[in-house]
């Protein structure tokens, strides 16, 4: 059950922050409007303002500006009401999902926020059906119904205990049915939502301005007034403007080397703080089934054999990152190490012997793909090591190609590449979140993937259990599917890496359990 009053437990390691600095005490500002707007630096930029196309990290911007059903406050680690009052399961067997939602809710505009408007919301994701976008995870969702004003109502057609976890998501976001159409995405840059903040001005690529929304009812206890968003290409700009103090702190994008250059300084200047927080995110290959070479499973076994991921984590990111070789992090229940069980260590015998069984005895040609201004400065010298690594085995004959995000998404959504790089950050903090999103014939990476021993029997047996405990064994055999198929490569397991000015904090508390940044905590300092 999920309701309002339910006592909320402590945030699991997953979503634990703990600062590397030590000694100075600190005293809260008592005016947030003193010094301006607090400045967040990331590498990480929407692909766009309409909750219903994205399935990225253009949820970093939706959290803070629109508002969802249920959320994480600061130390709940399960999701928890926000624009409803209350939320749970009225039957046994977890297909019916009632909310309550808050009383007098407007929208930043004014409008009123009732029942219809979350209906509307709901139903307009499955009605556009972005490719590769949220209607993917609203599988288990039979219709969503609106009794009276402040009464939802979601039917599902099979049982689904993650549920009330997919309402949390940025993708849920709640919108105003006279701004954003039933049937299209609303085009421009004026949001019109009702969460803490609202989107004051907002330049593509460059920056987001965001300011207090007095209409917000809710959790967020603001501790700032306004907050602006600054969206940088390279970590290296980043970070010089963080030390240029035009920037009071970073999130996502820090290169390894600065992150080693802060780690090395922890302990001589009080400039700039490193936090350090444990991360699910995950970095992969995606190979398209229908290219030529990567839709050969004996190809894709041969790339799996012959990946260094240590020298990876080593060489490009100097082991700010781990080793994966799970879809599913370590961290998580279920978590399983089958590409290290099934592989071994890195081996051109190996991957030759699996080529010569198929037939294959000249060099497989392979174009490589990956975005230039997504995932931080490291990307490309990734790319070059995997390339490099490939190479050496005498088995494949590389081509590297890139594109900025934009531009790049649309690619691996219409099928152009052949293998292509992504990273995953996750909706919620479960194993289900690493397998469900990426199998289907609608999913995350808009590249279908038929799976049907996943789909059709361990995830719906899985989404039966209240208790995530109990499920272990389904995410095992689903992973092993996964391992089989090498569709999926898992390459690493990053860490969260916050660099921030002296003056800032709230950093360590600002991250729910999807490591997305809650901007709303943050504050300055004014005593130390």
């Amino acid at each position: 059950m999920f309701n309002r009053n339910r006592c909320l437990r402590r945030v699991a390691a997953i979503a634990s922050i703990s600062s590397l600095m030590t000694g100075c005490g600190v005293l809260s500002s008592g005016d947030p409007d003193d010094e301006g707007p607090i400045v967040v630096g990331t590498t990480s930029s929407p692909s766009t303002l309409d909750p219903a196309a994205s399935w990225d990290s253009s949820w970093e911007l939706f959290r803070n500006i629109y508002q969802t059903l249920l959320s994480y406050p600061v130390g709940a680690t399960t999701p928890q009401p926000d624009a409803a009052e209350s939320c749970e399961f009225s039957d046994s067997s977890n297909q019916v999902f009632r909310c309550e939602l808050r009383a007098g809710l407007k929208f930043s505009d004014g409008g009123t926020l009732d029942a219809k408007a979350v209906k509307h919301s709901i139903d307009r994701i499955r009605e556009i059906n972005v490719n590769g976008g949220p209607a993917g995870l609203l599988g288990s969702l039979e219709r969503v119904q609106a009794p009276s004003e402040r009464e939802v109502v979601f039917y599902l057609n099979k049982p689904d205990a993650t549920f009330p976890f997919v309402l949390a998501t940025p993708a849920m976001s709640i919108v105003d049915p006279e701004s954003y159409p039933a049937d299209a995405l609303r085009e421009g840059t004026d949001v019109v939502g009702s969460g803490p903040y609202t989107l004051q001005a907002y330049e593509d690529g460059k920056r987001a301005e965001l300011v207090r929304n007095d209409r917000y009812k809710g959790f967020a206890d603001r501790k700032n007034s306004a907050v602006t968003v600054r969206y940088f290409q390279e970590s290296a700009t980043m970070v010089k403007a963080l030390r240029d103090r035009e920037i009071d702190l970073t999130y996502r994008g820090l290169a390894a080397g600065d992150v080693i250059d802060f780690q090395g300084r922890a302990s001589k200047e009080q400039e700039i703080q490193l936090i350090e927080g444990t991360g699910t995110d995950i970095n992969y290959l995606v190979f398209n089934p229908k290219d030529r070479w990567a839709g050969k499973k004996e190809v894709r076994q041969a790339i799996a054999q012959v990946l260094d991921r240590a020298a990876i984590a080593h060489k490009v990111y100097r082991d700010t990152v781990d080793p994966l070789y799970s879809m599913v992090p370590k961290g998580l229940t279920g978590h399983t190490t089958g590409f290290f069980d099934d592989y071994g260590e890195p081996s051109a015998e190996k991957a030759r012997d699996i080529l010569t069984d198929a037939g294959i005895t000249e060099p497989v040609p392979l174009t490589l793909w990956y975005t230039t201004d997504r995932y931080g400065s490291e990307t490309a010298q990734e790319f070059k090591e995997i390339e490099k690594q490939l190479e050496a085995s005498k088995l494949f004959d590389v081509t590297l190609k890139s594109r900025p995000w934009k531009t790049y998404v649309e690619g691996y959504q219409n099928g152009e590449y052949p293998v292509f790089g992504r990273g995953w950050s996750p909706d919620f903090p479960d194993a289900d979140n690493f397998i469900a999103p990426f199998v289907g014939k609608q999913n995350a990476l808009g590249t279908p993937y038929e799976a049907t021993e996943i789909t059709n029997k361990l995830l719906p047996s899985s989404r039966r259990e209240s208790d995530r405990g109990n499920v272990v064994k389904q995410f095992e055999e689903a992973q092993q599917i996964l391992v089989d198929d090498a569709r999926l490569l898992p390459l690493w397991q990053g860490r969260q890496y916050v660099a921030a000015s002296r003056d800032v904090s709230g950093a360590e508390r600002s991250m729910d359990p999807s490591t997305i940044m809650m901007l709303w905590q943050l504050s300055r300092k004014t005593s130390w």
